[in-house]
Formats: structure tokens, C-alpha cells, sequence
């Protein structure tokens, strides 16, 4: 899926415009708020796109903001198409609303920049592999959605193999050593590491645990970068109930910075397939 066809993406390109507008007609949430007879709070999740806005709310806020008739239209018709579904909503029982948000902008990167330290990225792993991940999280004996977690999971990747992302991915040693689901699970899993690295979109890199300690160590991330200019790149953290996203320029920026120290930290692409080779004799 383009970036231009996700609906995530272009919820979340309409509310920057919307709060870009907003910043230029001198107004607070407050007033616009005031005017609209809403809350200020749906203002500023409209702006953080947190939620859809429907096109009518659109045309009133930029009649607010004092945007020229001829160019409302666009706008409204970004709201209408923010409204659309995705390919995952075929999942929505089992989709929470920070995942829907995750799997709307991944769907639309052309570059995913992934750090790890715990275990393998959704994105590299074996339907095996993820049912052991999904074992390991479960507080009963047995979970029912684990089957549809699973397909959600291969058609995420399927849709990554339609409109393949550059994806560079550095893993600490420790995902490779860390046993998920058992030795023969582990084996296939890294055996699939292994063909994905000789892909022409994926690059793999592992750091080492000979190389002690770098920065950062404990806080895996993932940068998400976009084909058209108006997307600018978004960090995304997760963590077990929930997400944290940074689209600060600033703070994007050191991210990525963080991103290219991992990489240098990290083994070439050949040597991480060979300390892959020689992790599998240990497995």
C-alpha cells in the first residue's frame, strides 16, 4: 500500500495540515473549540490524529481558520478518504487502536529502520517463532485469538512482500540466543534471518554481546520514512499496553542519529550472517 492510499497516513497527514492552519490563525484548541461547541480535547486528538475527523468538522474548522473556499476541497476530500478501511480492519477484534495506527503506517513506509534487543521484529519472524512470543505473553493456559494473531501477523508480512520496504534491522546478539518456543523453532527461525538478509530489501545487522555495552542498549524502536515529502519520518516505541510516537523533527532526527551509532556498533552484513551460521551450531 502507498502512502498516499493508507488511511493512517493520511489521517495523520490531515491533522498536521489541520493544526498548521490553526497555528497560522493565532488560535488555541480553546477557541477553536469554543466555536466548533466541542471540547478542546477532541481538538488536539484530531490534531495528533488519534481519531478521524469527519469532513463536515474539516470545512467548519477551515472556515474558522480563514482558508479560501478553493482550497477547502482537498482537505475535505483527505478527510473523507482518512475514513476508509484498511486491510487490517479485517482483523479489528483482535486489533487494538495504537496497533490499527502501527500497522496503517507500516503499511505505507518505504523505510523501516528497526532496533531490538529482546526478540526477533514482528516483521522477521517465523509463524512459529511469533506463537512462541505469543505463548510467552498469555495469562491462561490457552488463548483462542493466538490463530488469528498468527494470521494477522503473515498478512502483515504479505503485504510488506506486495509493496516491499527497505527495511534495516539491527538485532542484539541476544534475540539469536534468547530460545522462543524451543531449539527447532530458534533453528528455523534464524535459518529464515539467514534468506531474508540475502533479500535485496532487507539488511541485517547484529551486535555482538562481545561488545558489551552501546548506545542505546535497552530501548528498542522503530523509524518509519515515507515516500512522499509531506509524511515526515515517525519514531514509534511499544511497549506491552500501548505505544509512544515521536514526530518532532528535532527528536526524529536523533533517533536516526541513534540509529546509524547501532549500525556502527553492529557487525557487517556478512558477519552478521556468519555469527548467524554460528549461533544455529549452539541452537
Amino acid at each position: 500500500m502507498s502512502s498516499a492510499q493508507s488511511p493512517t497516513v493520511r489521517r495523520r497527514r490531515l491533522a498536521l495540515e489541520l493544526r498548521r492552519l490553526r497555528d497560522a490563525a493565532r488560535l488555541t484548541c480553546e477557541e477553536v473549540a469554543d466555536r466548533l461547541e466541542c471540547s478542546a480535547s477532541k481538538i488536539s486528538r484530531i490534531e495528533t490524529g488519534r481519531v478521524s475527523v469527519s469532513p463536515r468538522d474539516v470545512r467548519d474548522m477551515l472556515e474558522i481558520y480563514g482558508v479560501p473556499e478553493e482550497q477547502r476541497d482537498s482537505l475535505v476530500q483527505l478527510a473523507r478518504d482518512s475514513k476508509q478501511k484498511g486491510w487490517w480492519h479485517a482483523y479489528s477484534d483482535h486489533v487494538q487502536p495504537q496497533l490499527a495506527t502501527y500497522l496503517g503506517l507500516e503499511s505505507a513506509a518505504s523505510e523501516i529502520r528497526v532496533y531490538q534487543v529482546h526478540r526477533i521484529p514482528g516483521l522477521l519472524q517465523t509463524p512459529d517463532y511469533a506463537r512462541g512470543t505469543f505463548a510467552a505473553g498469555r495469562l491462561s493456559s490457552s488463548d483462542p485469538s493466538e490463530d488469528l494473531q498468527v494470521a494477522l501477523l503473515s498478512e502483515r508480512q504479505r503485504q510488506a512482500r506486495e509493496n516491499p520496504p527497505l527495511v534495516w534491522a539491527v538485532l542484539d546478539e541476544a534475540t539469536l540466543r534468547r530460545e522462543v518456543g524451543g531449539p527447532e523453532v530458534m533453528r528455523a527461525q534464524i535459518e529464515h534471518l539467514r534468506d531474508l538478509s540475502a533479500l535485496p530489501n532487507f539488511f541485517v545487522q547484529v551486535i555482538p554481546l562481545r561488545n558489551g555495552s552501546y548506545l542505546p542498549m535497552d530501548i528498542p524502536f522503530v523509524i518509519m520514512s515515507f515516500p512522499d515529502r509531506l509524511d515526515p519520518d515517525v519514531v514509534c516505541m511499544r511497549y506491552p499496553t500501548g505505544a509512544l510516537w515521536i514526530e518532532d523533527t528535532a527528536e526524529v532526527g536523533r533517533y536516526a542519529m541513534f540509529f546509524h551509532h547501532l549500525q556502527a556498533a553492529a557487525l557487517s552484513f556478512d558477519e552478521s550472517v556468519h555469527l548467524m551460521t554460528s549461533v544455529l551450531k549452539d541452537v
